[in-house]
């Protein structure tokens, strides 16, 4: 009978798993708002990673004293910085680099703090206790101070660049929130008979946790990280902005933004900081909406 009931548990668990996406991907597209953001988020990711195939290198890293703080025009659609960089090829490239920060760190996040979310929840007892108890400290510590500290020391090494060493200091301090939100989701989904079930005739708890607990708190997960990418990209650009995040010769959003800091060009040559600005705002905006769009529809409470 344990082979009968194995295979009732799978299809029972694949059935309500493939209703699920069925209904949540069916209300996602009926949202015009989170599919009009996926768009632009898509859109943005695709210019700015062709940035290396589109435009010249030599646009923005070249100092052009000759072409010092031009408006924009045909040579240069959004003119040109203090040193004569072309700002269009600037924001492409410099996206190129925000978004990877905030990709990347979202990715190792999430997965961190999914892992440690899981062992925790799955196993509870002791094991829960000391995964709590260091979550809780890491999510104690003042996040901007020792990413600023960390990114210091890291950078200071020498054979780590200031972007792979954002990536990884956020990734060391921000797994924190996942973990606890996971722990919870699988201490409520560990109780249900089919994970009993699956328990009862010998699954190897890393096969009950991968396949059977992660899909069905993959939605809670998948809302989370959308969240996460926006908190990294602002992250980004307010470290940078105030000289302790990705280097200056380094294009990115944040980098281009520290030239404001000047009243000179915040208020006279508007066209050297409005492009990264707008880019990192509506960026930011389609995010959240289409993490808006990714709850209301994993929300199997929510109006169809």
């Amino acid at each position: 009978m344990e082979p009968v009931m194995n295979t009732s548990s799978k299809n029972v668990e694949k059935q309500k798993f493939d209703s699920t996406w069925t209904i949540a991907r069916k209300k996602f597209f009926k949202n015009k708002l989170a599919m009009t953001s996926l768009i632009f988020l898509v859109f943005m990711i695709a210019i700015s990673f062709l940035a290396p195939y589109l435009l010249s290198m030599d646009d923005v890293t070249r100092i052009n004293l000759a072409e010092i703080n031009q408006e924009p025009s045909s040579d240069h659609w959004l003119g040109t910085d203090r040193n004569g960089r072309d700002v269009f090829a600037r924001t492409l490239y410099g996206g190129r680099v925000s978004l990877t920060i905030g990709l990347l760190s979202m990715v190792f996040v999430t997965l961190i703090g999914s892992f440690f979310g899981s062992i925790a929840g799955y196993y509870g007892g002791w094991v829960d206790n000391l995964l709590m108890r260091f979550t809780d400290f890491v999510l104690t510590l003042p996040f901007y101070v020792f990413v600023i500290v960390l990114n210091a020391i890291m950078m200071g090494f020498g054979k780590v660049t200031g972007m792979w060493s954002l990536i990884i200091v956020f990734s060391l301090l921000g797994w924190g929130s996942v973990a606890r939100i996971v722990r919870s989701k699988i201490l409520a989904e560990k109780e249900n008979e089919y994970i009993l079930a699956a328990t009862s005739i010998g699954c190897k708890p890393s096969k009950v946790i991968i396949k059977h607990l992660i899909p069905n708190v993959l939605t809670t997960i998948i809302v989370q990280a959308t969240l996460l990418l926006a908190v990294y990209i602002v992250a980004e650009a307010g470290l940078s902005f105030i000289g302790v995040g990705v280097p200056p010769e380094i294009p990115s959003w944040g980098n281009m933004l520290m030239e404001a800091r000047e009243t000179d060009v915040l208020q006279n040559k508007l066209w050297i900081w409005v492009p990264p600005a707008v880019c990192i705002t509506f960026t930011i905006l389609s995010i959240n909406f289409l993490g808006e769009g990714l709850k209301d529809a994993l929300d199997p409470k929510a109006k169809k």
